[in-house]
């Protein structure tokens, strides 16, 4: 079983800079949308940014311009390189992947924007 390893997390100032990443135990080949999404306390799980098999990213409004996602299928991992990063966007970041069979979970690295 794939197991997802979220990190990169951790204290950023406003304005400032962070890449989370987000690396398989295994082949990341077959799943077809790999998703990063966020999830602050009293709040729902929200979607971030998307990245499908062919390539197309999505992303929320809220991060639109200031979140790249980006996969290195060599590397098994997924990165979400986040910039001008805003106290709103302090939360738990989770990385999603789906395949035709199955989806998988990651435990979340916590990102805190404050002066």
């Amino acid at each position: 079983q794939v197991q997802l390893v979220e990190s990169g997390g951790g204290l950023v100032q406003p304005g400032g800079s962070l890449r989370l990443s987000c690396e398989a135990s295994g082949s990341i080949a077959r799943f077809r949308v790999m998703t990063w999404y966020r999830q602050s306390p009293g709040k729902q799980r929200e979607l971030v940014a998307q990245l499908n098999s062919g390539g197309v990213p999505n992303y929320a409004d809220s991060v639109k311009g200031r979140f790249t996602i980006s996969r290195d299928n060599a590397k098994n991992t997924v990165y979400l390189q986040m910039n001008s990063l805003k106290p709103e966007d302090t939360a738990t970041y989770l990385c999603n992947a789906a395949s035709m069979f199955d989806t998988l979970w990651g435990q979340g690295t916590l990102v805190t924007v404050s002066s």
